[in-house]
């Protein structure tokens, strides 16, 4: 079992992914921007990252940007539905980042569970090392 922080300032789309991590066995940390989620990061160590991009304070390209400097082996998963630009261009500055996977919005939930799996499965293979 896994600790999944995840961060969107949507609170909706928060519970939607606590759901889906929590079918396959994993825990969930819950926080609503950048700001928020760095603070989590204070009393717990958590497997897994699933971020928004945009959102409100320290929003998801920064935060991506200080996780990777104070846990560089840490897994990231960007999404973004754009705003009112085109999501690509956000999540190829992601993946710029440091996010190991990105996905636009509305992401396909089967996929989005198969890959924290995979991802999951790499950072024990690293640790294994």
């Amino acid at each position: 079992m896994a600790l999944i922080l995840l961060v969107d300032d949507d609170p909706q789309m928060l519970h939607l992914l606590s759901e889906v991590v929590q079918l396959d066995g994993h825990q969930s940390i819950m926080a609503e921007d950048g700001e928020l989620a760095l603070a989590c990061f204070e009393h717990q160590s958590p497997d897994l990252v699933i971020t928004d991009i945009l959102m409100p304070n320290k929003e998801g390209l920064e935060f991506i940007a200080e996780v990777r400097e104070d846990y560089p082996d840490l897994k990231i998963i960007a999404y973004s539905g754009g705003g009112s630009a085109d999501p690509e261009s956000y999540l190829e500055f992601a993946k710029g980042m440091g996010a190991d996977r990105v996905f636009s919005k509305p992401m396909p939930l089967e996929i989005l569970r198969n890959e924290i799996s995979e991802l999951l499965q790499e950072s024990e293979l690293q640790q294994a090392l």
